[in-house]
C-alpha cells in the first residue's frame, strides 16, 4: 500500500512540477511595462508556495530544485544558479515564517517575505558571478517587487488552492 501512495505522490508532484515551468514560459511571454530589469511576476513559484504550504520540506525543496534544474536546460548555467539560490532562499524563508504562523502570520504575508527572500537569493548569486557588492544596491527596488509580486502570486494561490486540494485528494 505505501508503495502505492508514494507513486501517487510522485505523480503528484511531477504534475506540480509541470505546472511550474508552463507558469515559467507563460511568464516569459508576458511584457509589463515600467517593471525594473529583472523582475518577473514569479508565477512558477505559485506551486513552490503551495508545496510549502501543504506538502512539507521534501516536497517543497525539491520543486524548487527542479525548477532550477529546468531553468538550467532553458537558460543555462547562471539563470539556473540564480533560480536555485533564489527557490532554496524563499523556501527556507517561507518554511521559516510558516513555523510563526501561529504568531498570526497570513499565508499573504509569508508569501510577500518568500518573494523577498527570492529575489535577495538572486541578488547575492549575481553578487557571486559579479565579484562585487554593487549589486546589492539594486535590493531596495526588488524588495518593493517582492512585496507587490508576492502579493499577486499570494492571492493567485489563494484563487486556485480548491481546485488543486481537490486533484490532491483525488491521488491520495
Amino acid at each position: 500500500m505505501s508503495k502505492h501512495i508514494n507513486t501517487k505522490r510522485i505523480c503528484f508532484m511531477g504534475l506540480l512540477f509541470a505546472v511550474a515551468v508552463v507558469l515559467s514560459y507563460i511568464e516569459g511571454m508576458i511584457v509589463i511595462p515600467g517593471l525594473p530589469p529583472g523582475v518577473k511576476l514569479g508565477l512558477s513559484n505559485i506551486v513552490t508556495m503551495y508545496c510549502v504550504f501543504f506538502l512539507g520540506v521534501p516536497g517543497a525543496y525539491t520543486i524548487a530544485a527542479l525548477k532550477a534544474l529546468s531553468v538550467l536546460l532553458m537558460r543555462g548555467p547562471t539563470g539556473a544558479l540564480l533560480s536555485l539560490l533564489g527557490g532554496l532562499l524563499s523556501v527556507t524563508v517561507m518554511l521559516l515564517l510558516l513555523r510563526m504562523k501561529k504568531a498570526g502570520l497570513s499565508y499573504l504575508v509569508i508569501s510577500i517575505f518568500g518573494a523577498i527572500g527570492h529575489n535577495m537569493g538572486q541578488l547575492l548569486g549575481a553578487a557571486l558571478l559579479t565579484g562585487t557588492t554593487l549589486t546589492l544596491y539594486y535590493f531596495p527596488i526588488l524588495i518593493l517587487s517582492g512585496i507587490g509580486m508576492g502579493f499577486v502570486t499570494g492571492l493567485v494561490l489563494k484563487t486556485v488552492l480548491p481546485a488543486v486540494e481537490k486533484l490532491d485528494r483525488q491521488l491520495r
